[in-house]
């Protein structure tokens, strides 16, 4: 049986539940964000329970005296709980990116040709493997899109270079090279991974069409990784 809290520790844990209470709006608002730019396989209920869970964790070592503002406190870390549930969820093996770049090599040719992506049913019989494996590739891949630049740039590259990159050195390179693009594939960077926009958002934004800015990403990534192997 456990022994009942002293009034100090009763107080204690008041606080805690209200700081738990306050900002859950808060964590909800960040949940609902990011499945925004998440396939719709994913539950929003589970991100906004991981993230709460974090919160609660944090309430628990949080010292006031020390930092005044709780959410300042909490908001990296509720985030990156989520973002370790995504990490979690995406299990394309080294054997595997094989698959996802072949999808994405007959996706830009049919968006060249259509204006439009392809459905799993069409990259399944051009690539002859079964529509379920090109289905869990191409959400795997969509949940990638999501991690911070410098995952992104190791994630599907060939060498070792960039995976033998201190994390300061990849970000220091990444702004080397990022300054080197033009204005247009720099400010969808800046929107979607540090302003952390959908593509609808920028697609309103710069006036191109949310498929388009998909493939304008890809492409981006692609080059970034590029310059980093060769550097």
């Amino acid at each position: 049986m456990s022994r009942p809290l002293s009034g100090y520790q009763s107080v204690i844990k008041r606080e805690q539940d209200e700081l738990v209470t306050s900002y859950f709006p808060a964590v909800k608002a960040m949940a609902y964000k990011l499945k925004e730019r998440l396939p719709a396989s994913i539950d929003v209920a589970d991100l906004i329970s991981i993230g709460t869970e974090e919160m609660i964790k944090l309430s628990r070592k949080y010292d006031k005296t020390q930092n005044d503002n709780f959410w300042g406190y909490a908001r990296k870390r509720v985030n990156g709980s989520m973002l370790d549930y995504l990490r979690s969820l995406d299990t394309i093996s080294r054997n595997n990116r094989k698959i996802i770049k072949d999808i994405d090599v007959l996706i830009n040719e049919y968006f060249n040709e259509h204006e439009e992506e392809p459905d799993d049913e069409y990259l399944a019989s051009k690539l002859g493997i079964e529509v379920e494996k090109v289905h869990q590739a191409r959400v795997s891949h969509s949940i990638s899109y999501v991690m911070p630049l410098d995952e992104q740039m190791q994630l599907y590259n060939n060498e070792d270079t960039l995976e033998q990159m201190e994390k300061e050195d990849m970000l220091s390179k990444i702004e080397e090279v990022l300054s080197t693009l033009n204005e247009r594939d720099q400010t969808i960077l800046q929107l979607y991974y540090f302003e952390e926009l959908n593509l609808k958002e920028i697609s309103e934004i710069l006036d191109i069409s949310q498929s388009r800015i998909c493939q304008l990403l890809k492409q981006i990534l692609k080059t970034l990784r590029k310059r980093l192997g060769d550097g």
